[in-house]
């Protein structure tokens, strides 16, 4: 039986494998996709401390490293299912069969990009449709693109965009965009980027790849748009469904857990974006993961 638990290797999760390693706990790491999280999807990194400028790859590949170094165990599979409780100890089940006990749990699954819902957005997904500009944007280089979402990650995807593409829409909901001021302004410093502000995709058309998309304003006229390519960056899902049974969810489905990272269930703590919490950035992802592997290394000595 091992001492901490960490599902997820995000921010959070690194982080708390590098406190709870250093305080001198047993740990390992469950992850089911490439370590780091989202933010490898982020060619630049302006806002974390003391690295201004680090792409989001290289972020997450030194946290990999480090919490590697320092002996934390890594389990390449995604958990599906947790039982026990601190008492008895916590099983981990996860989608390939592998298993594990362990005294204490942190959870920090993270959260994925939310789906238009609309007819024919699986069906040109990989087609014209896509959810990472920072992966699939150099398809369309030179071409007209659309993004969509009036966030943090929507203005990101757009800037980054008009540097590679000949034109880009972005369309979002409201009036006004919803992202930090200064993401806003080096956006529109960019000439071939134009907003469709009031506006929400209604419908998707192609042929054998995306040709264009109809756009709803909010008094009720439609618009076509002719794009290759339509980016969407609409909201994040937390991804807890495997905890359900294990701790207490909010209607949104985030994990219930203030700033000590405690959960409903003793022994169980929730770091990162998959929790309740105003700010959802990297600097608190990271303070999460410290303050949970330190409760959870210091509880598993006595349990």
């Amino acid at each position: 039986m091992i001492d901490v638990a960490v599902i997820g290797a995000g921010t959070a999760g690194l982080t708390a494998a590098i406190y709870a390693r250093r305080a001198g706990a047993s740990v390992a790491i469950f992850e089911g996709a490439a370590p780091g999280g989202q933010i490898i999807n982020t060619p630049e990194i302006a806002n974390f401390p003391a690295l201004p400028g680090v792409s989001g790859f290289e972020y997450a590949n030194k946290l990999y490293e480090q919490a590697q170094a320092l002996g934390a165990e890594f389990v390449f599979d995604t958990v599906k299912k947790v039982t026990g409780d601190v008492n008895s100890g916590f099983k981990l089940m996860c989608e390939y069969g592998t298993e594990c006990e362990a005294k204490t749990v942190i959870i920090g699954s993270g959260v994925k990009r939310r789906e238009m819902g609309l007819a024919g957005e699986q069906e040109y997904a990989g087609r014209g449709i896509s959810y990472c500009a920072t992966c699939d944007g150099a398809f369309f280089k030179g071409k007209t693109v659309a993004v969509f979402g009036g966030g943090n990650t929507a203005v990101e995807d757009a800037t980054y965009l008009a540097k590679i593409c000949k034109k880009v829409y972005i369309i979002h909901r409201r009036n006004e965009f919803r992202a930090d001021r200064a993401l806003v302004e080096e956006m529109l410093e960019h000439d071939n980027v134009e907003t469709k502000l009031s506006f929400t995709v209604s419908a998707i058309h192609g042929d054998a790849k995306l040709t264009g998309v109809t756009l709803t304003s909010v008094d009720g006229h439609d618009e076509l748009l002719e794009t290759d390519a339509l980016f969407v960056a609409i909201g994040l899902i937390p991804e807890n469904g495997a905890f359900r049974d294990l701790v207490e969810l909010d209607d949104a489905g985030y994990i219930i857990a203030d700033e000590s990272c405690e959960t409903s269930a003793p022994g169980v703590f929730a770091a990162g974006d998959c929790r309740t919490k105003e700010v959802r950035q990297l600097v608190t992802a990271a303070a999460d993961g410290a303050i949970a592997a330190i409760a959870a290394s210091r509880l598993s000595r006595n349990v």
